[in-house]
């Protein structure tokens, strides 16, 4: 699933792209917007909230919209030049295609999508915590969030985007490591959640503007990670081989030894 970073960059680069520019075209290919043309629509910016996509528009007769979607675990945006061929994913997994006179957006596999007045964005992005992203990024609010669920493990409460929006299973997986945390100890054991919070907002903040994702300060290959998707490698740390395991609907990763402060599963 993209992390925050990874939609951030992607509205960045639908903003350069199309902001600005009125559309000269546009092809929705899910059911409940097949009917909609945005022909003369005016986009006005595009912004991420968490793993939301949010593409503000402007009506010919100035009222105020906007295309709301969510990547999930494999949605993409891609900006071509006109005339470009579209390589990003195959035809039949486009769901929508936005043209204007410098640039042709196109989204594949997008979920939730929905054209709303932006007064209404609430509706869809309302229930989220704290963007790590965002110009209102809040850490105390995030924490107070966090501990509502005092029970929960710490790996499924850095996963609920209610509590803090943008954390996916790769920071998840490295700020546990990071602040030698088990993924299965209780919030309410977890020393230090202000600590933890802002850690995340660091990491993700750090690789903001760039695709690669590196939590080591590595860019080279097989490098830029201290435990994701390093199952069986030693720990960078210790030498000891890292775990992996289901947790909740997702898998996690982590170093038995540097990460003791709760029993570990099998």
């Amino acid at each position: 699933m993209p992390e925050g970073d990874t939609v951030w960059n992607t509205a960045r680069v639908l903003h350069r792209a199309l902001a600005g520019a009125r559309l000269t075209g546009s092809d929705f290919r899910v059911p409940q917007l097949a009917t909609t043309d945005l022909t003369g629509w005016t986009v006005r910016e595009s912004a991420s909230r968490g793993k939301h996509l949010l593409l503000r528009l402007a009506a010919p007769d100035e009222a105020q919209w906007t295309l709301h979607s969510h990547l999930r675990m494999d949605g993409a945006w891609r900006a071509y030049a006109p005339g470009e061929r579209w390589s990003g994913r195959p035809a039949h997994l486009i769901r929508v295609v936005l043209r204007s006179p410098g640039a042709v957006a196109v989204g594949y596999h997008l979920h939730e999508l929905a054209l709303v007045p932006t007064v209404e964005e609430e509706r869809l992005v309302g229930h989220l915590g704290p963007d790590l992203l965002g110009p209102d990024w809040d850490a105390a609010e995030a924490v107070r969030r966090l501990t509502a669920h005092p029970e929960q493990t710490i790996g499924e409460a850095l996963l609920d985007q209610r509590n803090l929006a943008g954390v996916g299973n790769l920071y998840k997986c490295e700020v546990l490591f990071l602040r030698g945390v088990s993924p299965w100890t209780p919030v309410g054991a977890v020393p230090d959640l202000p600590g933890m919070a802002a850690l995340a907002q660091r990491l993700l903040a750090a690789n903001r503007g760039r695709w690669t994702q590196s939590t080591t300060g590595s860019l080279h290959r097989g490098q830029t990670s201290y435990v994701y998707g390093r199952r069986a490698q030693p720990c960078r740390r210790c030498g000891t081989a890292i775990r992996k395991q289901e947790l909740g609907e997702r898998v996690t990763y982590w170093c038995p030894v540097c990460q003791p402060e709760h029993a570990q599963p099998g």
